[in-house]
């Protein structure tokens, strides 16, 4: 059963990563018209789809070998085998006689998002929070099923930038109906998608210690997400734009598989306090260095070299100092147990200076580890030789 379910699981993985690899690599090698491309294909959009997509077959594959029971890892590498698919439309637009196909598999990457949809439903047990939230499923179905058919079969690709004919339509009265139906699937996810976001709070109010954890995985993947979409928008290169967007998407089946495995799981909270106090330090240096660089050159009128080697100093300077501040306000807030762990430790340090009755330093260093760690037993041996 195990060996059955690894070649189910990596062979998903065989047909999605090499493929996407191959079909990248030619188009940056041989790049669309400009007619053909909105944008043309540059090394790091190549490298990023393809981290993209290996990310989402990756985990999936790995997820439904070690846990088949759980939807999640399916879900994942079907997203995975969709955006290939997808993706093998770029590949196909370079042949005449396949650009039609080409156009017509360009749906399949909206498939991979209503996939994800789901795994957001039934994140991280692989069940739906409660039987309330089944008829919520079964609408994403109905929208998936209804975005698949509409485009499979509409008049004209809806998902086209332009209006494409479709190699397969169908014209008249049904042609009209697959429409409304590719329309009406998308908004239909679209509000499935909201909700599912929506049951991860409802699920987090009711969920315990480790599932908890599990779901903060989930949302500091989205706040990347969110920060990099925030990013994006300063830059005016659409390319670069690309680049951030795919790569802050392709942590959300990464953080899935590290919930889900539940590997060095606890360690969530530490990885969002990093990631806080080290924007945070980011900003104020950054903003330091500006400051510096300004005062130097419009008010003191150095030379721009001297100013830029003057502030890079001070802002060198300041990093440890700054950082270690802006650690300790951080793991107040979003890292207590280190933070409760560290005061408990100071406590006992600065008692452990005027204590000399040995039973006494005995029982602070029991109570301190059993406040900072909470074991089931605490021992101490003392050597009480020489």
């Amino acid at each position: 059963m195990l060996a059955a379910g690894f070649w189910r699981a990596w062979s998903i993985w065989a047909v999605s990563v090499p493929a996407t690899a191959t079909m990248l690599a030619y188009t940056a090698l041989h790049p669309l018209p400009a007619k053909l491309a909105d944008q043309e294909p540059n090394g790091l959009n190549v490298s990023l789809v393809i981290v993209f997509i290996a990310a989402f077959a990756t985990v999936g594959a790995l997820l439904a070998w070690k846990r088949p029971g759980n939807p999640i890892g399916w879900l994942l590498s079907a997203s995975g085998l969709a955006y290939a698919a997808a993706g093998f439309g770029a590949f196909l637009a370079h042949f005449p006689r396949t650009l039609p196909l080409a156009h017509w598999l360009g749906f399949l990457y909206f498939l991979g998002i209503g996939l994800c949809v789901f795994v957001v439903l039934l994140f991280p047990s692989g069940a739906l929070p409660s039987r309330r939230w089944r008829p919520v499923a079964w609408a994403a179905g109905a929208g998936l099923a209804g975005w698949v058919l509409g485009n499979a079969f509409a008049p004209t690709l809806i998902s086209a930038d332009q209006p494409v004919p479709n190699p397969v339509g169908v014209t008249g009265a049904p042609g009209k109906l697959f429409t409304g139906m590719a329309g009406g699937g998308a908004g239909l996810i679209a509000a499935i998608g909201l909700a599912a976001v929506a049951s991860l709070v409802f699920r987090y109010r009711r969920a315990g210690t480790a599932e908890r954890a599990q779901l903060k995985w989930l949302l500091y993947a989205g706040a990347v997400i969110v920060v990099a979409a925030l990013a994006s928008v300063l830059v005016a290169s659409s390319n670069l734009q690309n680049a951030i967007s795919t790569g802050a998407i392709a942590l959300v089946p990464v953080a899935i598989g590290v919930a889900v495995m539940r590997y060095r799981l606890y360690d969530i909270d530490r990885v969002i306090s990093r990631t806080v106090a080290y924007a945070i330090v980011t900003g104020l240096l950054a903003g330091v260095y500006a400051g510096l660089i300004l005062l130097a050159t419009q008010v003191l009128r150095l030379h721009a070299p001297v100013a830029v080697a003057a502030a890079t100093l001070a802002a060198a300077a300041l990093f440890t100092p700054v950082r270690r501040r802006v650690q300790q306000v951080v793991d107040r807030r979003f890292n207590r147990v280190r933070y409760n762990g560290d005061r408990m430790v100071e406590q006992f340090a600065a008692g452990l200076k005027d204590a000399v009755d040995l039973e006494t330093v005995r029982a602070d260093l029991a109570g301190a580890v059993s406040q900072a760690l909470e074991p089931a037993h605490v021992s101490v041996w003392i050597n009480e030789r020489g």
